[in-house]
């Protein structure tokens, strides 16, 4: 190379780490005044129906905080000692599910607006009297309705159609107009295919296939449990203590801040499964501390909101979805667990190996190892790990899920009063009580309004349907099939929450893959779970970026599309389970097993570095290309395509190494 190609080369560098420089200055600036819990509050009330809660104080905020807790431990009760009849059960826990929904839930959002302190309009308590009356009609006379069957009376179908209405303004109180819209378009198909309102009124909301279905009935019995687990495991300061973790383990490497945001939403994913949840908790650290080592507003924002994603596809909890996966499928809810882990883990790999690209790229550095704390400071709070171990053991050595949340939740207040700052007393015992009764409404309603959906599908055979067309589209080849299927569970639940999307999409998608293309129901289910959570991180509906971006103080939109790129991962994953099952410990043993994950372990990589157009220098567009279709080959199952992609990888990584050293000639 010339000299004054050398010299050129040298300036074109000094420009880069000099703006590389002033990006640093100005994310240094931006981090001393990050987004603050009000600018969360804000943009989640724009964006997210659940952060929109009547505002109450004093006494009534007290009385409402105590009938929670109630609820709470009345479903414990519910589950460990009452023997009802699940058609009393269900629809009891629904209608007072419907009357806490409109105590905390107002009609409309404010909209920046102040609202009015303890008011709650006469015509919501009407409303919530009317429809949880509806409910609790159906408890009270259960025996003779199930006895009379289709023969129900004027005044029950339409004590019917009134129940379901209010279960639907709630649900857009809750969640949203969107699975509104497609549970409207299923219900306007049961009448198209000649379905009487009788038969349509007694389908939905008096039998176990409707309103009252298996959703509802594994959210009132699992579901619930594990939410009130999850909020005594947090009042615990577990969320704390993961963050040290992993500012101990990753903290002073290159671009440490934003690898900590990656290893603390995976481990605090363990936990909540809430992907705006584990966004605002763990992102209020982490990312002003990566604004600060200088990554971009957006880039910082839609690591932890791509990482908290993650948190829903993170065993035990997995977002509540592994409970009604295990019931879908016929499976005990431990082996769910336990074929999910590497999937999951493969996940944040994937997130973990960009961000490391790009503090690589940027020449980012960590968090000086003064300011971390110390492996002698965390270890003495390893006790806080006990709950969730002893909940992991008690679901693999056999016991019922109920029990094994109920042993768990009460470890919780056993280790709690080891730490003065976090030390269960009765306000506190209180608070955790009330927050898992809250967190578990919005599931709740989401469940029975999935169960219209799955009902309609039961009752008009539109399963059939589905099942035909995508089959007859992909003439019999199953990649054809998969891609139908991916688009299908994108667009049905598109701005529809996790846990019925999954409901939907197990419904009408996931027979697709079983019965019309022969694939093993759990990457079956799997896989149209994997494309339900997406929506979080991918526009126009992105909750989790919106929060990450509110912290960080960066556009919503530049945020949420920089957090789908980095949860590619997610739109890869579950194509390379559907074509190789042995990644879900299906049919396979230990050999196969560790040859997957060290092949897709290098094809996450490969792909990684071609996103970033990085790998140990900049890579140019030809290499990038290569290294995609390389990481490609190895996602794929087959030897030879393993091999030649390990091949091409192991290649490109050599021809760079030889251009670390000798830069000059590149």
């Amino acid at each position: 190379m010339s000299k004054n190609k050398k010299n050129k080369k040298r300036q074109e560098s000094a420009a880069v780490n000099k703006t590389v420089r002033q990006a640093a200055d100005q994310s240094n600036a931006a981090a001393a005044d990050p987004g603050t819990a009000a600018d969360v509050d804000e943009i989640m009330k724009k964006y997210d129906r659940e952060s929109n809660i009547r505002p109450w104080e004093g006494v009534p905020a007290l009385v409402i905080k105590v009938l929670l807790a109630a609820f709470s431990i009345f479903m414990i009760y519910m589950n460990l000692v009452a023997v009802w009849d699940e058609r009393i059960r269900r629809p009891l826990f629904l209608g007072i599910v419907i009357i806490f929904v409109f105590i905390l839930f107002p009609a409309r959002k404010s909209g920046g607006r102040p609202q009015k302190v303890n008011r709650i309009p006469i015509y919501d308590i009407i409303i919530a009297a009317v429809g949880s009356g509806c409910f609790f009609y159906f408890v009270a006379n259960s025996k003779s309705i199930i006895n009379r069957a289709v023969r129900i009376n004027k005044l029950e179908i339409w004590l019917g159609v009134i129940g379901i209405l209010v279960l639907a303004e709630c649900c857009r109180r809750v969640t949203g107009i969107p699975i509104l819209v497609v549970a409207g378009a299923f219900i306007v198909y049961s009448f198209a295919v000649g379905k009487s309102l009788r038969i349509i009124i007694y389908n939905l909301f008096y039998t176990t296939n409707g309103v009252i279905g298996t959703p509802i009935g594994v959210c009132s019995t699992y579901i619930v449990l594990f939410i009130i687990f999850g909020a005594f495991l947090e009042a615990t300061g577990i969320a704390d203590f993961f963050i040290s973790c992993a500012n101990c383990i990753a903290g002073s490497a290159s671009g440490g801040p934003a690898k900590v945001a990656v290893i603390s939403s995976a481990l605090c994913g363990m936990v909540s499964g809430s992907s705006v949840g584990n966004t605002v908790t763990t992102g209020s650290v982490t990312i002003p501390m990566m604004k600060k080592t200088g990554y971009q507003g957006e880039f910082a924002g839609a690591v932890e909101a791509a990482a908290s994603t993650g948190g829903q596809i993170m065993p035990p909890i997995m977002g509540a979805a592994a409970f009604l996966m295990a019931e879908m499928v016929g499976v005990p809810y431990s082996s769910i667990v336990i074929k999910a882990i590497l999937p999951a883990v493969l996940y944040f790999i994937g997130i973990f190996l960009m961000v490391h690209l790009r503090a690589k790229r940027l020449g980012l550095k960590g968090i000086p190892k003064s300011e971390l704390p110390s492996v002698k400071k965390i270890l003495p709070k390893i006790y806080l790990l006990v709950p969730l171990i002893v909940l992991i053991y008690l679901i693999i050595a056999g016991y019922t899920m109920s029990r094994a949340a109920i042993i768990a939740t009460l470890l919780c207040i056993v280790v709690s009063l080891f730490d003065k700052e976090h030390r269960m007393n009765p306000r506190k015992f209180l608070d955790a009580l009330a927050t898992g009764a809250q967190n578990t409404l919005s599931i709740a309603v989401a469940c029975g309004i999935a169960g219209i959906i799955a009902g309609v599908v039961t009752m008009t055979g539109l399963g059939q349907v589905f099942i035909s067309a995508i089959v007859g589209v992909s003439n019999g080849k199953l990649i054809i099939a998969l891609v139908l299927t991916m688009l299908c569970c994108i667009i049905l639940g598109m701005g529809v929450p996790t846990t019925a999307t999954y409901i939907i999409m197990a419904t009408t998608c996931a027979p697709i893959l079983t019965t019309g293309m022969g694939l093993n129901p759990i990457p079956a289910n799997m896989f149209v779970f994997y494309f339900g959570i997406v929506a979080d991180i991918t526009p126009p509906v992105a909750l989790a970026a919106y929060a990450g971006s509110a912290i960080a103080k960066s556009d919503p939109m530049r945020t949420a599309f920089n957090a789908s790129k980095l949860a590619i991962a997610a739109f890869l994953i579950p194509y390379m389970f559907c074509l190789n099952p042995a990644m879900l410990l299906i049919d396979t043993n230990a050999v196969e097993f560790v040859i997957i994950i060290i092949t897709s372990i290098i094809g996450m990589y490969a792909i990684s570095a071609a996103i970033e157009g990085y790998m140990l220098t900049e890579l140019n567009p030809l290499f990038r290309i290569i290294l995609a279709a390389a990481g490609l080959m190895l996602i794929y199952p087959g030897t030879l395509t393993d091999v030649v992609g390990t091949v091409i990888t192991a290649l490109i990584f050599v021809i760079e190494i030889q251009a670390k050293k000798n830069p000059g000639k590149a």
